[in-house]
């Protein structure tokens, strides 16, 4: 998943196998599941789900409480109603609904088929507190568009995850389907009639479907065949618009990768959604096997999109070389419900996500001042998060708090640790040897089909390289010991400088220094673990003080809303008390507003360094 956007500018599992009973012999013959998008009703879709023959006098049916590549608990039951289990003459059977997630249902060797109807997540997203991401979402706009992310539409049974499914939609004649799942041509003649076929449950939700108005354009990328799918609800931008900047930025992937890439095709499906309370607004995308689904702005000018989408795809598309070819078995085993997490984002994220801006500048698309900008960039907002907290424990508890909290500094943090990696793998190698030259050593061994032993990678891959890579792993990754970054830089001739810059006085860019305690709105705290500005800093506050009163005005949500409101207009000589409560005491304190800085990070070239380390910079870079 590429991490969540903010409209203007852009900021910014997995999971264990369980059978209740092992398949009977007609459990080879597909599961058939159908979604009428014709007759929509008060905005929802019925869907239809036919088993072969049940043999248990009982079967648990179930939507999914988590997908892969989210790394959040999305519980896609919420958006279902009317759920009926019906026998072989059409009458109800006696159903118990066990969670919001998953129905029991009794006499199951009659069971016919299930049949419900779904709620689309876009429509809600505003109105809840831990909205789905909107490119893991669905949408139902009758006769204009569907998002089809099929884990919001089609459940399985349990024990039957791994039979196969047959797909059969009906839909708008005016609409078609953009997806890279298998459709069966045979005997499909009428216009808004489409079969697919999956050869198991994981595969049906890991190709998503967008039907809507015609808008598509296919490309080759050396042996990958690409479509750039477009729904645009103005009609404002054509696929053809954004061909020869996706069509440029995979050639250079598929150089960068070389042979590694395993795919054969690839859909890229792009939903430009309008500014309302009925759209997505969690801009970003998300990664499949072989697709992955954007959604950004109508708004943004064409330039904007561009940067995104190159940002954003890139991302995605080196997902195909991990997790979605080198993963762990919590990946391989996918449980949608009750999962085990992997310890390895520093890999499935970090690597992906440090590829994608890696391989901008080994390919010319960016120049090498602007690979540095990010780099420390990442350096600086790495500090909003715990930077002392274990990379491997936060992975595996991810779902759990603190952990969770700390999930976007995957695509920071996470980065930095490949990009400190890659640099040492390249001293150590005189030059020869990197992450890229890594991951293609394990894609080489693990691939979609062969998962590896989720405690044993990281002394497999100590193993394939060298012991000072152990100790890296031990210490910044494994190990809480934050990352010096300026004597890995500094192997390569670069170092890392500091200066301050105006903030302003509750935001770090677009990331709050305060919070709202989740059990209590109105307990607003100051952010832990992250680098305060010197409007905080002055006055002597720590991260976790909870804000009691500022001035004479008790702080609730909604006075601190009207308090960061007009420090926008504060002199820098106002007066300010905040009293605050630390470790259960009350303390004031007192100062100036003055005018807010934090520390901005540039990484630059040192000037005369030996020639072999400009010769491990250009080895590293591309250069």
């Amino acid at each position: 998943m590429y991490k969540n956007l903010c409209v203007l500018p852009l900021l910014a599992l997995l999971l264990g196998c369980g059978a209740a009973k092992l398949p009977s012999p007609e459990a080879t013959m597909p599961i058939k599941a159908q979604i009428d998008l014709v007759e929509v009703v008060d905005d929802k879709v019925k869907v239809v789900v036919d088993p072969a023959q049940i043999t248990d006098d009982e079967i648990l049916f179930l939507i999914p409480r988590i997908i892969p590549g989210t790394y959040s608990e999305d519980n896609f039951g919420t958006y279902v109603e009317d759920f009926v289990a019906l026998d072989y003459d059409g009458e109800p059977l006696n159903i118990s609904r066990k969670d919001i997630n998953s129905w029991l249902i009794s006499d199951a060797r009659k069971l016919d088929k299930v049949q419900y109807y779904v709620n689309d997540t876009f429509d809600t997203e505003l109105e809840v507190e831990e909205a789905v991401f909107s490119p893991a979402g669905t949408n139902i706009a009758a006769g204009e568009n569907f998002l089809l992310n099929l884990h919001g539409f089609v459940g399985y049974f349990e024990g039957l995850k791994e039979v196969p499914y047959e797909l059969n939609i009906v839909s708008p004649s005016a609409l078609e389907p953009a997806t890279s799942l298998d459709e069966i041509s045979a005997d499909i003649t009428d216009k808004g009639q489409y079969s697919f076929s999956a050869k198991r449950y994981f595969d049906l939700v890991d190709n998503p479907i967008l039907f809507a108005r015609s808008n598509s354009e296919t490309f080759q990328v050396s042996d990958i065949s690409v479509t750039l799918s477009v729904y645009s609800p103005t009609g404002r931008y054509t696929a053809r618009d954004f061909r020869p900047e996706m069509e440029a930025m995979m050639k250079a992937q598929k150089a960068f990768l070389g042979e590694v890439s395993g795919t054969k095709t690839y859909t890229i499906l792009l939903y430009l959604a309008q500014i309302s309370d009925s759209d997505a607004t969690g801009y970003g995308a998300l990664e499949h096997h072989t697709s992955t689904v954007v959604v950004l702005p109508e708004a943004l000018p064409k330039q904007v999109l561009d940067e995104s989408m190159v940002d954003v795809v890139s991302h995605e598309f080196f997902h195909t070389l991990t997790p979605l070819s080198v993963h762990s078995r919590e990946i391989q085993f996918f449980n949608f419900n009750e999962p085990d997490m992997s310890m390895h984002l520093w890999m499935y994220e970090g690597t992906t996500e440090y590829f994608a801006n890696l391989f901008q500048v080994q390919e010319g698309l960016i120049e090498i001042e602007e690979f540095y900008e990010r780099m420390a960039k990442k350096i600086s907002n790495s500090r909003v998060y715990d930077d002392t907290m274990s990379f491997t424990t936060m992975s595996e508890r991810i779902l759990e708090a603190p952990f969770k909290e700390n999930y976007l500094n995957v695509y920071e943090k996470g980065a930095l640790i490949n990009m400190c990696l890659d640099i040492l793998l390249r001293e150590l190698s005189n030059g020869e040897k990197g992450v890229l030259w890594l991951m293609k050593e394990l894609s080489a061994i693990y691939n979609e089909d062969t998962p590896f032993d989720d405690p044993e990678l990281i002394g497999e891959i100590v193993e394939m390289t060298y012991p000072e890579i152990g100790s890296f792993f031990k210490r910044h990754v494994q190990g809480n010991e934050p990352i010096p970054y300026p004597i890995y830089l500094e192997k390569v001739g670069l170092k890392l400088e500091m200066g301050q810059k105006p903030a302003s006085y509750f935001f770090l860019g677009q990331i709050p220094y305060i919070d709202a305690d989740p059990g209590d709105l109105d307990t607003i705290f100051i952010q832990k673990g992250m680098e305060l500005n010197s409007f905080f800093q002055d006055l002597g506050a720590k991260g976790g003080d909870i804000i009691v009163k500022i001035n004479d005005t008790k702080i609730t949500l909604d006075s601190m809303r009207t308090i960061v409101g007009e420090s926008f207009g504060w002199d820098a000589e106002k007066d300010i008390r905040m009293t605050i409560m630390r470790d259960g005491e009350l303390i004031e304190l007192k100062g100036k507003t003055g005018t807010p800085t934090y520390i901005e990070r540039k990484i630059v070239e040192m000037e005369e360094v030996p020639e072999q380390v400009i010769s491990l910079r250009r080895a590293w870079l591309g250069q």
